[in-house]
C-alpha cells in the first residue's frame, strides 16, 4: 500500500505528501467486508448531523428485505472503472456496516478515466440513477486530494442528489431503492458522505 500511496501522489497534481502519507495509514487499517467495521465512531457524529437540515433522513424501512438482498435486482454487470462485480454486489445489497477496503478506489481506472476538466455523475451500481456529482464548488484536485486523504471517494452536501439518497440516524448513507452507500462522517467543514466507489459505479439508468 506504500508504494501504492506513492503512486496516487506521483498522479494527482496538487497532492499534498501529507495526504499520500494518510491514504497510506488508512489503508493499513482498512475495513473489509467481513472485517472490521467501516468508519468507526460514526454513530456519535451522525447525531450531530441529524441535527442539520441535511441531510436528508430516512428510516429504516428504506433497507427492508428485498428479492436481493436489501434492492430488488443485483449490481449491474457492466460496472465503470473496473470495479469487481462479486465486491459490489455484496456492499450494495449485503452488507449494512462494511466498505470495501480504504484506498481501492485508487486501485481501479477511475483516477486514469475521470473528468479532469469538469464535474462526474456517479451513478447508483444497481439502478443506474444518479446518485452524486462532484466536483461542486471546489475544483477536481481538491475533490481527489480529500478522497486520498480519508480513503474513499468524499462528497459534500451540494454534490449530493437529494432525489435518490438518504441517510439513517446511525450515519448510513443509502439509496432511496435500499443500495448501501457508505456513511456520513462529518468533519469541520460539514457533512462528508465517505461512499464506496462499487456503490456508484453504475452506468446512467436508461430512459
Amino acid at each position: 500500500m506504500v508504494k501504492l500511496a506513492n503512486a496516487v501522489t506521483t498522479f494527482l497534481l496538487g497532492v499534498s505528501g501529507t495526504a499520500a502519507r494518510s491514504l497510506s495509514s488508512t489503508a493499513r487499517s482498512a475495513a473489509f467486508v467481513g472485517g472490521s467495521r467501516a468508519c468507526s465512531g460514526r454513530t456519535g457524529v451522525a447525531m450531530h448531523a441529524a441535527d442539520q437540515k441535511l441531510p436528508v433522513m430516512a428510516g429504516e424501512d428504506v433497507m427492508s428485505q428485498k428479492a436481493h438482498g436489501t434492492s430488488e435486482k443485483p449490481v449491474m454487470k457492466d460496472l465503470r472503472w473496473g470495479c469487481d462485480y462479486d465486491t459490489a454486489d455484496r456492499i450494495c445489497n449485503f452488507n449494512r456496516h462494511y466498505a470495501e477496503f480504504a484506498g481501492y478506489w485508487t486501485t481501479t481506472k477511475f483516477l486514469q478515466e475521470v473528468d479532469r476538466e469538469g464535474p462526474t455523475t456517479y451513478y447508483d451500481s444497481v439502478t443506474g440513477e444518479p446518485l452524486f456529482t462532484a466536483p461542486v464548488g471546489r475544483s477536481v484536485e481538491d475533490f481527489l486530494k480529500e478522497s486520498v486523504s480519508h480513503g474513499w471517494p468524499s462528497f459534500r452536501d451540494e454534490e449530493v442528489n437529494w432525489d435518490y439518497v438518504r441517510c439513517l440516524p446511525d450515519g448510513e448513507c443509502v439509496s432511496t431503492s435500499g443500495t448501501h452507500l457508505g456513511h456520513n462522517i462529518p468533519d469541520g467543514k460539514g457533512n462528508r458522505y465517505c461512499i464506496n466507489l462499487v456503490s456508484v459505479a453504475g452506468q446512467a439508468k436508461k430512459e
